[in-house]
């Protein structure tokens, strides 16, 4: 059973589109339940606020902390991401679409769950993946955008950059480099918060998106920015 809660940053009453924003963290000895004042958790705050702003009350936007830190093999976070799925669907209906946003073992829990069908794209942040994450697990006719840091020594923008051409043999898979971009996302903040609220706006609110974001969705392509 999960004990993972979702924390309401936005919730009108009807909404177009849901926002699950999913933290990352590493490991601790044993099953360590997640702590909201952990920086992984901390760290996805003003993105999650950011994307809620941006949607001008036509979004619901929910944190997700997951039930235990890390990557447990017992209940990992993509156990937490079906069942926060399951749950805003009970609030607001099956057929309102979903976006995940997620970051480190957050994005990798996003892609993983994707295969859901409320779950229409995912943006993946400095997402700690492997490339064998695609296989066998029914991703099709997803919109996945990477956003990654090429500075990144946790979580190797390589393995990222493999996932990527991997996944988007099904779906339709952007990448964005972020040249000085480390994992924390701390120098370069701004960058991955504005393009993941681009990347949300364009497919749950029909909006235009960045210049950068359709580039990178549009076949597949990596774009490089500061």
């Amino acid at each position: 059973m999960s004990t993972a809660r979702l924390v309401t940053v936005r919730e009108p009453a009807a909404p177009e589109g849901v926002v699950i924003v999913l933290h990352g963290g590493a490991s601790r000895r044993g099953q360590m339940k997640v702590s909201p004042a952990q920086l992984s958790v901390l760290r996805m705050i003003p993105v999650a606020r950011r994307i809620a702003r941006s949607g001008r009350g036509r979004l619901a936007v929910y944190r997700l902390l997951n039930s235990y830190r890390g990557w447990d093999t017992r209940h990992t976070p993509v156990h937490d991401a079906a069942w926060a799925v399951e749950q805003v669907a009970e609030r607001h209906g099956a057929d309102v679409p979903v976006c995940m946003v997620g970051h480190s073992l957050g994005g990798r829990a996003s892609i993983l769950a994707s295969s859901l069908p409320q779950v229409r794209g995912v943006v993946a942040l400095a997402a700690f993946v492997y490339p064998s994450d695609a296989d066998g697990r029914g991703i099709r006719g997803r919109q996945i955008l990477f956003v990654h840091g090429l500075l990144d020594r946790i979580a190797p923008a390589q393995r990222a950059r493999q996932l990527a051409e991997r996944l988007a043999v099904a779906n339709r898979v952007g990448f964005v480099a972020v040249a000085r971009g480390k994992h924390a996302m701390l120098a370069q903040h701004r960058t991955f918060e504005r393009t993941a609220v681009d990347f949300v706006g364009m497919l749950l609110l029909d909006a235009a998106p960045s210049t950068v974001v359709g580039v990178a969705m549009d076949g597949g392509r990596v774009v490089q920015v500061d």
